[in-house]
């Protein structure tokens, strides 16, 4: 039943051009799930928020992607559920560690390949994450993600794009 529901959850986190690929799950793992498009060659873990502050305006979730013919593994992303204000700061806090994410709007994604590294080491460390900023009007936005079983969604994202060159 847990597993019907978070694949229910995702269904409803992913964003709609993902489904125009066919995808792949790779598997679920507590309030992760890792999923493969074969087309795109891409791979990734991702997770909905286990709480928000206020009403979402559009569907959150966090995601670390792997791209192997661009090169790219391992880049965290952050989908907020509501659009920031321009020239607001994005703070994720993962267990004791901090970071300020670049983006816009409602995205949000590390400033580099080590900050990538830095965030998805304190994933694996943390049992959950949080990611706060605030709207154009000066209202909060916070999503807070859980961590159980993110790292074995990571490792399996990237064993599925593991062969693709």
């Amino acid at each position: 039943m847990r597993q019907t529901a978070l694949l229910f959850l995702i269904a409803l986190v992913v964003p709609a051009a993902a489904f125009a690929a066919p995808r792949t799950a790779l598997g679920i793992f507590d309030g992760w799930a890792a999923f493969r498009e074969a087309q795109t060659a891409r791979c990734y873990a991702i997770a909905a928020p286990a709480a928000t502050i206020g009403k979402p305006q559009v569907k959150a979730y966090a995601s670390v992607g792997y791209w192997p013919k661009s090169r790219i593994r391992g880049q965290f992303y952050i989908r907020l559920s509501k659009e920031r204000g321009a020239g607001r700061e994005l703070r994720l806090t993962v267990g004791s560690r901090r970071f300020v994410l670049t983006g816009n709007g409602v995205h949000g994604w590390a400033s580099d390949a080590r900050m990538d590294a830095a965030v998805i080491a304190a994933m694996r460390a943390a049992p959950s994450m949080s990611v706060e900023s605030s709207t154009e009007a000066g209202g909060a936005i916070a999503d807070t993600y859980r961590l159980r079983g993110a790292a074995t969604a990571i490792d399996a994202a990237a064993l599925g794009c593991a062969n693709i060159r």
